[in-house]
């Protein structure tokens, strides 16, 4: 741990499903954006997972992967500030995944909500695979390979990094007792200065014998101020005021995102499934001819009806593109059939529009170049490929595993 702050390290990432809509963009990438210039961020093509579902058909995940981050490039995820690769060029998530899976128990995979969901709606597959079992381990080995700290997630999926939590505490309890571990976290608590050392442990005495949780709050956030202790000493000073050892793989935390409000065509969530969805990147002109197709309110049959927005799709992709006053016109002239459906929809369609045009723009140069798309996923693959070698590492010799 010698040179990783969890707390800085985020990770995510998305099944190649091909070109990305407008779901995707103000639910997951907007945020990436954000994030990319905050923390140091890891977004990678989740293509193993692909296989759990479409093992029997896997023609088109290689061009799904680069019309996917070709969407990614273009709505803003910079390769100067995050690393962008693709799962299977990484094997040593694999590696991670087969050594976790001899600590897992099969009822922990069992439980996962998600499990039993994706069964009763994929009912036509046959998903009676270990690789469909065990995708939650594999999304706990992506995670934990890079000891990534948050994990930004939907309240859905928090679940997925609930267990990964459970796993990564299971390895720490049961690989973390380093010989010598005491020692080594007695001489790290010397190294805080008297004063430090007092209150660390003074703190650590309240947690063990009265579980202050406070108390608990309060240590970490001690250690973390600490400048005279390696990051080593510190994951072993967290392991020792929890009654363990030392903190191999850190648990990481759900950062909640907000979830999508991005309306389908129809009302209903935007996704390819229902086909009620607008590209990432769609021409300008299947734009205005998408949005001007789209159905209102069912009571208002002529154009002297008045209307009621909260029961029209188009009012709630109003809500995401315009400002206030163009919803206080659309409230009004709805209900006082002061404006047609088609009037309506006018400053929806511009304001769609001005908001790809920058994305068509970038996304050009990466249409045109695909070699500088392979290249940046070169790139980001050795450096993730750093980053899982140094976590392989320890966890091997904490599993004896580091032949001499």
């Amino acid at each position: 741990m010698s040179s990783v702050d969890s707390q800085q390290r985020v990770l995510s990432g998305m099944r190649p499903t091909g070109k990305l809509h407008l779901g995707h963009y103000h639910g997951v990438l907007k945020n990436w954006v954000k994030l990319q210039h905050e923390f140091e961020c890891f977004f990678f093509v989740a293509d193993w997972h692909a296989l759990t579902t479409q093992y029997d058909d896997p023609s088109g995940i290689e061009q799904s992967v680069w019309d996917m981050v070709i969407d990614w490039l273009a709505a803003g995820v910079n390769p100067g500030s995050s690393t962008m690769f693709i799962q299977s060029q990484v094997p040593e998530h694999a590696e991670l995944h087969l050594l976790l899976s001899m600590i897992t128990p099969l009822g922990w995979l069992e439980r996962i909500p998600t499990f039993k969901d994706q069964q009763e709606k994929l009912r036509e597959k046959d998903l009676a695979t270990y690789g469909f079992l065990g995708y939650p381990l594999l999304q706990s080995a992506d995670i934990l390979m890079y000891r990534a700290g948050k994990v930004p997630v939907g309240a859905d999926q928090v679940s997925h990094v609930e267990i990964t939590r459970e796993i990564a505490r299971r390895f720490n309890h049961i690989y973390g007792r380093e010989p010598g571990f005491e020692e080594q976290a007695e001489a790290a608590i010397g190294k805080m200065g008297k004063k430090n050392a007092k209150l660390y442990r003074n703190l650590k005495k309240r947690y063990q014998e009265e579980g202050d949780m406070e108390a608990l709050e309060t240590a970490r956030a001690l250690l973390k101020e600490q400048q005279n202790i390696s990051l080593g000493d510190r994951e072993r000073l967290y392991g020792y005021i929890e009654g363990g050892g030392k903190v191999i793989l850190p648990e990481p935390q759900p950062l909640l995102t907000p979830e999508s409000k991005m309306p389908g065509l129809d009302g209903q969530k935007m996704s390819k499934s229902y086909n009620n969805y607008i590209g990432l990147r769609e021409e300008p002109d299947s734009v205005a001819d998408k949005v001007r197709k789209m159905q209102t309110d069912p009571q208002r049959v002529r154009r002297t009806d008045p209307g009621d927005p909260e029961k029209c799709p188009v009012w709630g992709m109003h809500q995401i593109y315009s400002d206030s006053e163009t919803q206080e016109w659309v409230q009004t002239g709805c209900r006082s059939a002061g404006i047609g459906c088609l009037d309506c929809k006018k400053p929806l369609i511009d304001a769609i529009i001005e908001e790809q045009c920058p994305l068509h723009e970038r996304a050009r140069e990466y249409e045109g170049n695909p070699d500088l798309v392979h290249s940046i996923l070169q790139e980001g693959r050795e450096q993730a490929r750093d980053a899982a070698r140094d976590t392989l590492e320890e966890v091997r010799e904490a599993m004896g595993l580091q032949y001499r």
